[in-house]
């Protein structure tokens, strides 16, 4: 069974997801903007069971973009990079910030949401993209 592992920037915060993952998916709102620090977010989803959360983390809780959810975001203390979130729109489901994993071979989106709010220059790519605005 595949194992792979997300870290924050210095590495003292781990989330070890087992199996694949059951959604990929960019979002191009404005919150998953800010919050990436990009033009868009790439995440994918476990089913809480299958993740493992290690080491120290803050949480914050806020409304998640356009939708209007809560979400609640877990980040670490000490780099500040927020690797993990759950929102009320999947609940039951951890959110693992894609680029967390470091890992190119990570599987691609199948989902891209909120297209509305995509940035002009901004092409998501692939036939098996759902598109969502």
């Amino acid at each position: 069974m595949t194992v792979r592992t997300a870290t924050c920037r210095c590495g003292q915060l781990r989330v070890t997801c087992t199996g694949e993952p059951v959604r990929v998916s960019v979002c191009h709102c404005l919150e998953c903007q800010k919050r990436s620090g990009s033009a868009f977010a790439v995440q994918a989803r476990w089913p809480d069971e299958r993740v493992r959360v290690t080491g120290a983390f803050r949480e914050w809780a806020s409304r998640a973009g356009d939708s209007g959810m809560l979400a609640t975001f877990r980040f670490c203390p000490e780099c500040g990079a927020t690797v993990a979130y759950a929102s009320e729109g999947m609940p039951g489901f951890t959110a693992v910030a894609v680029g967390a994993f470091a890992d190119p071979g990570f599987p691609p989106p199948v989902f891209s949401v909120y297209e509305g709010r995509k940035h002009d220059w901004v092409a998501v790519t692939g036939d098996a993209i759902e598109r969502w605005d």
